[in-house]
Order: C-alpha cells, then sequence, then structure tokens
C-alpha cells in the first residue's frame, strides 16, 4: 500500500487549520490535522518542504517505522512544529490502515473500553451572574462536566471569557491584543465564584477551572486549597510547567486534582510529572503530541501511576483531531475526560464527520477510519487569516504568562 500522493490544505473557515491529505496506491486517503494555533504556516511549510517529499513511496501500513523515522531521522527532536507535522502523519496513517480494513480506528487500538466519552463544556460569563447563566444552559444541554472562568472584577478583559453570546475563541485576526492580568484580584475572587455555582447547582456537577498558567506554585497551592470545599474535578494548567518540581509544591498545598499538558508536545515533557505523582490528568493532545501513535505511549506511562488522560479538545483542533481523539479516549483504559468545544457551523461543513453529542457524552461513529472527512473545494473558499493568541500584561505592564 504504497504513498503516491501528500498533500497540505490550510483554509480558515471560521479559523486557521492545517489539514494533511495522504493517499496511497489502492486509493485510499488519510487525515490528519497540522493546526498549530498562532503558528499555522510554520507547519505547513514544514510539512510541504520536508516531509511529504519523503512520504513517497513509502508504505503506509509502517506506521510505527514511519513515525521513528520523522522523529529520529531528522535529528532536531521534539518542538511543537515538529511534533504537529509528525502528528498529522500518523493520523493520516492510521486513518488510511482503518478504512483499508473496512473498520472505524478504534477497533485497532483494543477496541472499546467504554460505551461512550464523557466530555465537558466551557461555560462562561462577564460576571457572576452570567456564568451561572452559561453554567445552567449546559447542564440544561445534558453536560456532566463543566468548565466555569469568569471576568474578574477590576479588570477589562479576562483569559475564557465569550463576548456577545460568541463561543470563546483565543485567536483574534491581526496582530496579537493585549490583555490585563491581576493576580491579587484573580486569587481573592475565584473561590467566590465556585462557592456560587455549587450552591446554584449541587453537588453531583462535574466542575473543572483553567488557572491558564499565570500562578506561581505556592499561589497556586492556596487558590487549590480555597477550591477544597467546592470539590472541583481538576484545577488546570495551575502554573508553566517548565519549572516541574514547582508542583511539588502544590501537591504539597492541597489535594484539588490538577490537570496539565495541552502545551507537551512528547513524553519527556510530562514523564517527571506522571512518575512523581505531581498531576492527575495529562492533557497532551492527538495533534501537538506526536498522533496516535506517541499519544497511546504516555496513556500508558500514566496508567503505571494511576494518572488519567483529559486530552485539550478546543477548537484552535480541527475537526480531524477531535475525530481521532474520541477513538481514542473510547479505547484506551485510563481515560478522564475529553474537552469538547463545537466548532462553527462553517467549520463542520468544510469537516463532515461521524461524531456525535448525546447527554454528556461523545461517540466517534463507525464509519471506516477516523469517521472525518475535508470538502477540499469548500476549504478553498476559506483562505488563511493571520490570527493570534492574545498576550497579558500585569497592571503594571510587566508581560505575563498567557
Amino acid at each position: 500500500m504504497k504513498i503516491t500522493d501528500a498533500k497540505v490544505i490550510v483554509c480558515s473557515p471560521g479559523r486557521n487549520f492545517v489539514t494533511l491529505k495522504i493517499t496511497t496506491e489502492d486509493g485510499i486517503y488519510g487525515l490528519g490535522d497540522a493546526t498549530l494555533n498562532g503558528r499555522e504556516l510554520s507547519v505547513a511549510s514544514y510539512l510541504s518542504d520536508h516531509v511529504v517529499p519523503l512520504l513517497i513511496g513509502r508504505d503506509a501500513r509502517r506506521i510505527e517505522d514511519i513515525w521513528q523515522y520523522f522523529y529520529k531521522g531528522a535529528y532536531w527532536r521534539r518542538g511543537p512544529v515538529t511534533m504537529s507535522a509528525i502528528a498529522a502523519v500518523d493520523v493520516a496513517l492510521w486513518d488510511i490502515q482503518a478504512k483499508s480494513l473496512n473498520t472505524p480506528l478504534y477497533q485497532l487500538l483494543g477496541g472499546r473500553s467504554r460505551e461512550a466519552v464523557l466530555v465537558y463544556g466551557h461555560a462562561s460569563g462577564e460576571d457572576v451572574e452570567k456564568t451561572l447563566g452559561s453554567f445552567g444552559h449546559f447542564v440544561s444541554l445534558g453536560y456532566k462536566a463543566i468548565r466555569a472562568q469568569c471576568g474578574i472584577p477590576g479588570l477589562s478583559s479576562t483569559y475564557g471569557i465569550g463576548h456577545g453570546g460568541a463561543v470563546y475563541e483565543p485567536a483574534e485576526k491581526g496582530l496579537p491584543p493585549e490583555n490585563q492580568w491581576s493576580t491579587e484580584h484573580y486569587m481573592r475572587f475565584i473561590p467566590q465564584l465556585f462557592a456560587a455555582l455549587r450552591k446554584e447547582f449541587g453537588p453531583e456537577i462535574h466542575m473543572l477551572h483553567d488557572a491558564h498558567h499565570k500562578l506561581t506554585p505556592i499561589e497556586a497551592g492556596r487558590v487549590g486549597k480555597d477550591l477544597e470545599p467546592h470539590r472541583l474535578f481538576w484545577m488546570e494548567d495551575p502554573t508553566p510547567a517548565e519549572l516541574q518540581e514547582g508542583f511539588r509544591i502544590i501537591r504539597h498545598h492541597t489535594t484539588t486534582p490538577i490537570a496539565v499538558g495541552e502545551v507537551f508536545n512528547s513524553i519527556f515533557d510530562c514523564q517527571h510529572l506522571i512518575q512523581e505523582q505531581l498531576v492527575d490528568y495529562i492533557r497532551t493532545t492527538v495533534v501537538h503530541a506526536g498522533g496516535i501513535t506517541h499519544l497511546r505511549k504516555i496513556a500508558n506511562l500514566a496508567e503505571l501511576y494511576q494518572v488519567r488522560t483529559g486530552c485539550h479538545g478546543a477548537t484552535d483542533l480541527s475537526p480531524v483531531c477531535m475525530g481521532a481523539a474520541l477513538h481514542f479516549d473510547l479505547s484506551v483504559h485510563n481515560f478522564g475526560v475529553q474537552e469538547y468545544m463545537p466548532h462553527t457551523a462553517e467549520t463542520d461543513k468544510v469537516f463532515p464527520h461521524a461524531y456525535s453529542f448525546k447527554d454528556g457524552f461523545m461517540h466517534p461513529g463507525d464509519r471506516p477510519g477516523i469517521g472525518v472527512d475535508i470538502d477540499e473545494k469548500l476549504a478553498a473558499q476559506y483562505p488563511y487569516e493571520r490570527a493570534y493568541l492574545p498576550v497579558n500584561r500585569k497592571l503594571d505592564g510587566t508581560l505575563h504568562s498567557w
């Protein structure tokens, strides 16, 4: 089953996506997501200039060997650009393999470990009252797990808040906007938000929160301790993970579960955190952590230390990635929860898919492969538009983590 063609498709139906399409001599094609939010063209170039020429003529069934070829053969290993490109190749090859056997991908990954995949939605508001209303909306849709973010009093802008009824999307057209941040304002306010949510919605709903790398370890420990009465499912990205020893400080001060890893791109980024049991959920993604082949290895390591998966699933990942993630989630034994943000109607039309949502759970569907396709003619109507994540500055103007 030799590879005869591979091409990179860049489109922007609501936001930018990079898709790799690999075709074999049998006429079977597979898709892989290569989107890196704010750096999309870097991955597109890496694929077109360095990866695609090396794919032609290879046996599409040799998934592990091809993964190692692009990881070890390049000498310059790891990094988000390289690993996103490798992930696109990997997922496309898994898609081809499953299609060639006329079976959904999860059957090649060991079959189902569960009937469906628990997902969480994103509730947000500019103040507590609006966040309560948004949270209630997700409850009415059947969600069993909901992340809550809220505007912080005294700040003109806050991470994770949708505006004008729109779904939250951090990538904004043009050059990066600059947001305000105050750790002191945040730490005083956020326990009040979850006290109000628990009072309104009771103990049954799983509640999640994202600190988004903005705290020092001791600050994160204090916030986690203050949130303990409200029994969060997890506190996500409490501090930048470059200093992994910092998570030990957090562990010493709180029993609030910790999730981390959406910006990780290899097993080596999370090895210490997992083996030292400094986190409870690992959030590495199919597209940024080298594809299904590598993500399974991370999950296998995590299982030894009772760490569960919680893959990133915001709209900076295309439906191709979401479809692949759901097959992974359905099969892996130590699955925890899957983030889910619905894409725009335009995106869904460009990427028709078999996956579905019902009563707080998702299923990848039973079409052969990953169950996601691309309408190339429609995609061509949505050319790339420059867009960036915002940056954060403290009230005194100091650049801060975002």
